[in-house]
C-alpha cells in the first residue's frame, strides 16, 4: 500500500510539472504566432495609410484594426468591432475630417512593433487578442498609429488543460493499480517465506527449508540464504544433542562407578577402593573441564592477542609432565605467534597425551617458523592414523577402536579441542604419516593475531 500511494504520488507530482511545462511552453507559442500574425497585418495597413488610402474607405482585413492618431482620436476602425481593450481607445467610432489629398507618399517608421494584450467583440463574440501598435505618417504628414489585433488561442490551451485534468486522475489509477499489482506479486514469495518461517518456528522442524523462486532476484537469493541459514542451525542443534548425549553418556560411567565404591566403603570400609576412586574423581575433574572448555568454545569465546613463545611455552608444558611413559624430544625455535597463552598450552597438552598413548618408544616435538606461520610437530613412532580416520578423530567424544578403554582412550575430546581451539586462533591443525611411520600432528598458528 504504501509502495503503491507514494508511486502514485510521485507520478502524479511528476505530471503535473510536465503538464504545467506544456502549458507554458504551448501558451508561449501560441502568443509567438499571434504577435507574429498582429505584426504583418499592421504593417499592412500601416502601408496603405502611408501610401495616401484614405480613412474612410481604408481595407482594414479580417482581424480587428483600430487607427488613432496623435489627439487619441480614432480615425478608422473595423466595421465589425463593438468594443475593444488593449488597444489606443476603447472607442470603436471613428471621427470624421476633412483630409486634403496628397500626391506624395507618406512612410511607415521602422521601429519593432508594441504588443499588448486585451480583448475584442467582434460581431457579438469576445476573445482575448493581442495587438500590435505600428507607427505610420501619412502623405500630409500626419502621424497615426495603427493597431491590429490577433486572436489569442485560449481556447487550445484551455483545452488541452481540461484533457490533463480528465486523465491524470485515470492516469494516476492506472499507476497505483499497477504498482499495487507489481508490489504484491514481488512480495508473494517474501509471504510465503515468512509462512513457512512460521511453520518452522511452531513445529521446531529444522529440516524443513523455505520455498526457493525461480526468479534470479534479492528474493531469490533471500530464500537460499534462509535456507542456508537453517541448515547450519539444523547442524548446530544436531551437534548439540550429540554432545550433550555423549556427555551424558561420558560422565554416567565414572559417576556410577565412584557412587558404588563410595557406597561399598561406607558399608564395608576395609573394601574401599580409595585408588580407583582417586583415578574417577581425576577423570571427572578431566572431562568437566573439557565440557567446559568446549561450551565456551562454542559461545563464541575468542583468544586474545597476547605472544607466545611457543619453545618457551612446549619446555614450561614439558617440565610439569613427570613420569611419562615414553621419553619426549624437543627441537625448538625461537617463533612467537599470538593468541591466548593457556588454550595453546591446552592444544601443546593434548597433543603430547595423544602422542604419548600410541608411541612405543618415542615422542618428539619440534617448533620453527614457515613463512608468516608458526609450526609446531608432535611426533610419534606408534600405528599411526589411518587415511580414512584423519578427519574423523577431530570429531567429538571419536575414539578409535584401539583407543576405546576407558584407561587409554579418554572420553575423545583432546584432539577435538585442539582443533577447536587452533581454528579459532586462525590457524590449522592437520595429521599425516610420520617420516618414522607414525602420526605426526602439525599445527600451524598466524604470527598476527588473526582478524575477528
Amino acid at each position: 500500500m504504501r509502495a503503491a500511494v507514494g508511486a502514485t504520488l510521485v507520478v502524479a507530482g511528476a505530471l503535473v510539472a510536465a503538464g504545467l511545462a506544456v502549458l507554458g511552453v504551448l501558451r508561449a507559442n501560441l502568443s509567438e504566432q499571434a504577435q507574429l500574425r498582429a505584426e504583418v497585418h499592421t504593417r499592412a495597413v500601416a502601408s496603405r495609410v502611408a501610401a495616401g488610402a484614405r480613412f474612410d474607405g481604408l481595407e482594414l482585413g479580417e482581424d480587428p484594426v483600430q487607427i488613432v492618431d496623435g489627439q487619441g482620436r480614432v480615425r478608422a476602425v473595423s466595421d465589425d468591432l463593438e468594443a475593444v481593450t488593449g488597444a489606443g481607445s476603447r472607442s470603436v467610432v471613428p471621427v470624421e475630417l476633412e483630409v486634403e489629398d496628397e500626391d506624395d507618399a507618406g512612410r511607415v517608421e521602422a521601429q519593432k512593433p508594441r504588443f499588448a494584450e486585451g480583448t475584442a467583440r467582434v460581431d457579438g463574440r469576445e476573445a482575448d487578442y493581442v495587438w500590435a501598435a505600428v507607427r505610420a505618417t501619412t502623405p500630409t504628414e500626419e502621424s497615426v498609429t495603427v493597431y491590429a489585433g490577433a486572436p489569442l488561442a485560449t481556447g487550445t490551451v484551455d483545452s488541452v488543460r481540461d484533457a490533463m485534468l480528465l486523465g491524470l486522475p485515470l492516469l494516476s489509477a492506472v499507476v497505483a493499480a499497477v504498482t499495487w499489482l507489481v508490489t504484491r506479486r514481488a512480495l508473494r514469495p517474501v509471504e510465503a517465506i515468512r509462512r513457512e518461517m512460521a511453520a518452522i518456528t511452531a513445529s521446531t522442524d529444522l529440516s524443513r527449508r523455505v520455498p526457493v523462486p525461480r526468479s534470479r532476484d534479492e528474493v531469490a537469493r533471500l530464500a537460499r540464504t534462509t535456507n542456508e541459514t537453517l541448515a547450519a542451525l539444523e547442524g548446530a542443534v544436531a551437534r548439540q544433542r550429540a554432545f550433550v548425549a555423549d556427555a551424558s553418556h561420558e560422565l554416567r560411567s565414572p559417576i556410577a562407578s565412584l557412587r558404588t565404591q563410595l557406597e561399598v566403603g561406607a558399608a564395608h570400609p576395609g573394601l574401599l577402593d580409595v585408588d580407583g576412586a582417586v583415578e574417577d574423581v581425576v577423570r571427572l575433574q578431566r572431562l568437566a573441564a573439557d565440557l567446559l572448555l568446549l561450551a565456551r568454545l562454542d559461545a563464541g569465546e575468542r583468544p586474545s592477542g597476547a605472544r607466545v613463545a611457543l619453545a618457551e611455552l612446549v619446555r614450561e608444558e614439558l617440565a610439569q609432565r613427570v613420569g611419562d611413559r615414553v621419553a619426549v624430544r624437543c627441537e625448538l625455535g625461537a617463533v612467537e605467534v599470538a593468541g591466548s597463552r593457556g588454550q595453546l598450552a591446552r592444544v601443546l597438552g593434548n597433543l603430547v597425551d595423544n602422542a604419548q598413548r600410541h608411541a612405543r618408544s618415542e615422542v618428539r616435538v619440534a617448533v620453527r617458523e614457515e613463512g608468516g606461520w608458526g609450526v609446531v610437530e608432535v611426533e610419534d613412532d606408534g600405528s599411526g592414523v589411518p587415511e580414512e580416520e584423519r578427519e574423523r578423530i577431530f570429531e567429538r567424544f571419536v575414539r578409535l577402536d584401539d583407543a576405546r578403554s576407558r584407561d587409554d582412550g579418554g572420553a575423545g575430546l583432546g584432539l577435538a579441542i585442539a582443533r577447536d581451539v587452533v581454528l579459532r586462533h586462525g590457524g590449522r591443525l592437520d595429521v599425516r604419516t610420520a617420516p618414522g611411520g607414525g602420526a605426526l600432528f602439525a599445527v600451524r598458528l598466524p604470527r598476527k593475531a588473526p582478524v575477528s
